[in-house]
């Protein structure tokens, strides 16, 4: 037998162009498989040690070490206590094998036939971790290959001929794009991921990822790979429109007419690929102002005004650019905000003066209330840019007695007032967060602004959250519409538990 398994090693890792240590594991597995069906105890753990050099092997059963409280699985495990008194004075410890040796089981027919079907399915994926590792080697980021068939889950595409498949999910295609079987076809190598439960692995491409159109234009525009120029950010509504940031590196590079091309060349060479794509060539700059005016391209923007605290612009727009600005079903402010990072919020002069007088109401109505002061007066505060009652509070003295008709008294009442107006306000405002139920302070994604922001509001249990609508909680506590949605969901999360 020892002679026969050296000749089966040595034939089977020539005919498979494999290393002969795959094809000895193989049978190893093989042979320890067999022991476990002439056992018939199909969970007990198995280990066979072949000799590479004459064939011989041992069997052996063997069982893991565990703490008492871990046991579980006597099959294949021992506690330590039991393993002490088994064979006293032994050293093995907790996470160590215990291991005794077992008859070696001849083949017969098909046992023999068994060991070879596991032993050339081992081989096959030795053979497709070795083609996969050379595919990973050559580090090619744009992968070309000709489908292979399509199936309702993605594309199946063939890019090492005979050898490597890879899959472009139903998610990473472009929408109404149509492949047939021969077709070629290029993707961006996006990751390895594991196939069930199969110990497989795939290789996934993409064609939807905004780094495709980056590797692509790289591949059209050589001053991106000389460094002269580079694309800083991308947006894509994958199959209609994108949206490209780009910076020279180099003063003499026009970094626009570059990517573009002469006659639009190169910018129609990569919107081809992308199935005619629309793809808008913006400039990156560092300020957010001009970066967002750049991304809202071809719509002209007035003026913005950026709240650094909401990351959030206003973009003002005439009417007639309104439309521009927006695009179809929204799909230009979305792409400018994906680019630029912030959030967009695209209005008219109009509706820009509006807001704003109802601001500055709401403002004046606060210095009334809590300052103790006439409309005139309020109104006048409200001009020279004070918008909460900690700027008259605080800010320095010197500001106030600035403004006209303002003199020391005036000016230390105020102070005074406001001072007092806050105190107040938070002494209000902390029992109101005492009456807070536990249940939303616990509750995941909420920190100490929104909370005390949300029982000012009157908002005090996490049914009252659950009932808000996104925009409400976005008033009430200026959170960004992504984290509002969230704490809206995790608020509502227990109706449905309790309805099952």
């Amino acid at each position: 037998m020892s002679r026969e398994m050296l000749q089966l090693a040595e034939a089977l890792a020539s005919e498979k162009n494999v290393d002969a240590e795959v094809v000895f594991q193989a049978l190893e597995f093989a042979l320890s498989t067999a022991a476990k069906k002439k056992a018939d105890r199909e969970h007990m753990d198995v280990r066979v040690q072949i000799n590479r050099d004459t064939g011989e092997y041992q069997t052996f059963r063997r069982w893991l070490i565990v703490a008492d409280e871990d046991y579980t699985y006597p099959d294949v495990e021992k506690t330590i206590e039991e393993i002490q008194e088994e064979i006293p004075g032994t050293t093995i410890q907790i996470g160590e094998y215990y291991e005794e040796q077992l008859p070696n089981e001849g083949f017969g027919r098909q046992a023999a036939q068994t060991a070879k079907q596991i032993i050339l399915q081992r081989i096959r994926d030795a053979e497709r971790e070795q083609n996969l590792n050379e595919f990973l080697a050559v580090k090619e980021d744009i992968v070309s290959g000709t489908v292979k068939r399509v199936e309702r889950h993605g594309i199946i595409v063939e890019v090492v001929a005979g050898k490597l498949d890879a899959l472009i999910p139903r998610d990473q295609m472009i929408p109404r794009e149509n492949f047939r079987s021969g077709d070629r076809i290029r993707a961006l190598f996006l990751r390895v991921e594991e196939i069930g439960n199969t110990g497989r692995k795939q290789v996934i491409l993409s064609r939807t990822s905004g780094d495709f159109l980056v590797k692509l234009y790289a591949n059209e525009v050589p001053e991106i790979a000389d460094g002269m120029l580079e694309i800083r950010a991308v947006a894509r509504d994958p199959g209609q429109r994108a949206k490209v940031a780009v910076k020279a590196n180099d003063q003499r590079i026009d970094p626009q007419g570059t990517c573009i091309g002469v006659r639009g060349s190169r910018v129609n060479a990569v919107s081809n690929e992308l199935s005619g794509e629309r793809i808008d060539v913006v400039l990156w700059s560092p300020e957010p102002a001009q970066f967002v005016m750049s991304a809202l391209s071809p719509a002209e923007v007035s003026r913005i005004v950026i709240d650094e605290d909401k990351h959030a612009v206003d973009v003002i727009v005439d009417e007639n650019q309104l439309a521009l600005a927006i695009g179809r079903g929204g799909q230009n402010v979305r792409l400018a905000s994906d680019l630029t990072g912030w959030q967009l919020n695209i209005m008219t002069s109009a509706e820009a003066d509006e807001r704003n007088a109802a601001e500055d109401a709401a403002i004046r109505r606060l210095f009334m209330d809590h300052l103790n002061v006439d409309e005139e007066t309020a109104d006048v505060l409200v001009q020279e840019g004070f918008a909460t009652l900690e700027e008259v509070a605080y800010v320095p003295a010197a500001e106030l007695l600035a403004i006209e008709g303002f003199d020391e008294e005036i000016v230390d009442m105020l102070r005074n007032r406001a001072r007092d107006a806050i105190l107040t306000m938070a002494i209000a405002a902390e029992e109101k967060l005492g009456e807070v139920s536990d249940d939303m302070r616990n509750l995941e994604g909420i920190d100490a602004d929104m909370l005390r922001s949300l029982a000012e509001a009157g908002i005090t249990t996490r049914d009252d959250l659950a009932e808000l609508a996104v925009d409400e909680l976005i008033e009430i506590t200026g959170v960004n519409e992504e984290t509002a949605k969230a704490v809206i969901l995790t608020a509502r999360e227990h109706w449905f538990t309790e309805d099952k």
